[in-house]
C-alpha cells in the first residue's frame, strides 16, 4: 500500500513538473497559446508563436487525463465533467514573470482538448509609435484619439492585435484631469488612473448592463472591450453622442466593413454617420528574421499580381530559416494598418445607403485611404515582412463584401525545432 502510494506521488509529481516546464518554454519562445490535443494513442502540444501553430512535442495518451486534470485543479474547474466546454483561469510564476493562464477544456472524440493562453503581466506596454504605424496614419489616428467625444472601431479577428493598440491608446491619452473606466474580458494588464472592471456575465454584467451602468459614472472616455450585440451597440453609439469618447473593438474584416456590421446589428444609419470618428482595421504579419532573410528580385508576373509597375524594379525579402528563428525565417510581428477618416461626403453616404463598394472607392481613390493589403507591401517593399506573409493576412478583405455589393448583412503550420518541456 505504501508503495503505490509513493508511486502515485511519483506520478503526480511528473505531471506537475510537466505543466511547469510547458508554461516555461512557452514563455521562454514568446507563445501566446498553449495546445494539447488528444489524437487517438498520443497527445500533440503545439504552441502559437508569433500567430502561427509550432508543434513542440508528443506524449503517450496514457498521459492525457492527469495532465487535463492537473490543469483543471489550478483553473478550478470541475474535475468530475468531462462532457461540457469548461473556462477558468489561475496565476502562476515562471522564471520571475507573474503570468495569468486563461484555460479552455473543450470535449472532443477522443477527449478533452485543453489551450492555455498566457498573459505576461510583466509585458511593457507599447506606445502608438512602436505599433508599425505609417507616419501620415500616426498622425491621423492621434488627433481622432484626442477628440472630446465620438467613437472610435479598432476592427480585426482575433488575434489581430486589438487590444494591444485599445491599450497604447490610453496610455497616451491616459491623463490625471481624464476620468477613464474600462469594460473588459479579461483585463488584460493594469493601467494606472483607470478604473478597470472585469465583465462577468455569470453574475449579470455584461458590456451592455454594465456600459448602461458606467455612463452614471461621469467618465470623459470609456473603453468597452468587444460590441456583440445590438444592445451594447446602441448604447455605446449613443454615448459617443452625448459627450464621451468611446474605444471599442469590432469584427469586420476592413474599415468601411464596420458600418456594414452595424446596420446588420439593427444600428439607423444616420447614428453610426453621426457617432464615428474613425475606423482602424488592423492586422498582425510576422517579422523576417534579420539574421537569415535573403532578397530577391521581383518577377514580373509577381508584379502584376501585387498590382504593381510593371516597369519597376522592385526587389523584396523572403523567409529562409535558421536556428536564431527555430528555422521559421520570421521573428517577431508587426502591425498594419487601415484607417477610415469619414468625411461629410462618407457620412452622407452611410446614411443614404450607399454600397459598400462605393464608400471603398471613395475612401481609398479620392480620400486616398491605404488598404491593409496596401501598407502590407510597403512594409515588404522596406525589407521588414515578406509578400506571402501580407497575402496570407490580408486574404479575402474586399472579396466577401464585393459579392454583397451594398451596404447590408455582412455574411460574409510552420514547424521549427524547440526542446521538449518534458521532464522525463
Amino acid at each position: 500500500m505504501a508503495h503505490r502510494q509513493q508511486v502515485d506521488t511519483e506520478s503526480e509529481g511528473v505531471i506537475v513538473k510537466l505543466v511547469t516546464n510547458l508554461i516555461r518554454l512557452a514563455v521562454l519562445n514568446n507563445a501566446s497559446d498553449i495546445h494539447i490535443e488528444p489524437e487517438g494513442d498520443k497527445i500533440r502540444i503545439r504552441f502559437r508563436i508569433d500567430g502561427v501553430l509550432r508543434e513542440v512535442e508528443t506524449h503517450p495518451i496514457s498521459l492525457h487525463e492527469p495532465l487535463v486534470a492537473r490543469v483543471k485543479v489550478l483553473a478550478s474547474m470541475d474535475l468530475a465533467e468531462r462532457r461540457k466546454p469548461q473556462d477558468g483561469r489561475f496565476p502562476i510564476t515562471a522564471d520571475n514573470k507573474p503570468l495569468d493562464i486563461r484555460v479552455s477544456v473543450f470535449p472532443t472524440i477522443y477527449g478533452e482538448n485543453l489551450t492555455m493562453r498566457i498573459l505576461n503581466k510583466t509585458n511593457i506596454l507599447l506606445g502608438l509609435p512602436s505599433l508599425g504605424f505609417t507616419p501620415a496614419i500616426l498622425e491621423q489616428f492621434n488627433q481622432m484619439i484626442h477628440q472630446p467625444y465620438g467613437i472610435i472601431f479598432v476592427t480585426g479577428p482575433n488575434g489581430s492585435g486589438k487590444t494591444t493598440t485599445l491599450y497604447a491608446t490610453l496610455n497616451t491619452i491616459n491623463t490625471p484631469d481624464k476620468d477613464i473606466v474600462t469594460l473588459e474580458d479579461p483585463i488584460e494588464y493594469q493601467l494606472p488612473l483607470i478604473r478597470q472592471t472585469q465583465v462577468d456575465p455569470d453574475a449579470g454584467l455584461t458590456f451592455a448592463t454594465g456600459l448602461r451602468s458606467l455612463l452614471r459614472q461621469d467618465p470623459d472616455i470609456i473603453l468597452v472591450g468587444e460590441v456583440r450585440d445590438i444592445e451594447t451597440a446602441s448604447i455605446a453609439v449613443r454615448s459617443a453622442l452625448t459627450g464621451h469618447l468611446v474605444l471599442t473593438t469590432l469584427h469586420t474584416n476592413d474599415s468601411v466593413g464596420a458600418a456594414v456590421r452595424l446596420v446588420d446589428m439593427g444600428i439607423e444609419r444616420v447614428l453610426i454617420a453621426s457617432a464615428t470618428i474613425g475606423v482602424l482595421a488592423q492586422r498582425l504579419v510576422r517579422l523576417l528574421c534579420t539574421t537569415c532573410a535573403e532578397e530577391y528580385e521581383a518577377s514580373l508576373p509577381l508584379k502584376q499580381q501585387l498590382g504593381l509597375p510593371a516597369t519597376d524594379r522592385l526587389t523584396f525579402k523572403k523567409a529562409v530559416g535558421c536556428e536564431v528563428c527555430g528555422y521559421t525565417g520570421y521573428l517577431g510581428r508587426t502591425g498594419i494598418f487601415e484607417l477610415l477618416n469619414p468625411d461629410k461626403r462618407v457620412r452622407q453616404m452611410i446614411t443614404d445607403g450607399a454600397s459598400y463598394l462605393d464608400i471603398h472607392s471613395y475612401v481609398t481613390k479620392t480620400l486616398g485611404m491605404k488598404t491593409l493589403r496596401e501598407d502590407g507591401l510597403l512594409k515588404a517593399r522596406q525589407g521588414q515582412t515578406s509578400v506571402e506573409e501580407v497575402l496570407r493576412v490580408t486574404a479575402g478583405e474586399l472579396e466577401e463584401y464585393a459579392r454583397e455589393g451594398r451596404l447590408g448583412p455582412a455574411q460574409a503550420a510552420t514547424t521549427g525545432p524547440i526542446q521538449p518541456a518534458s521532464p522525463v
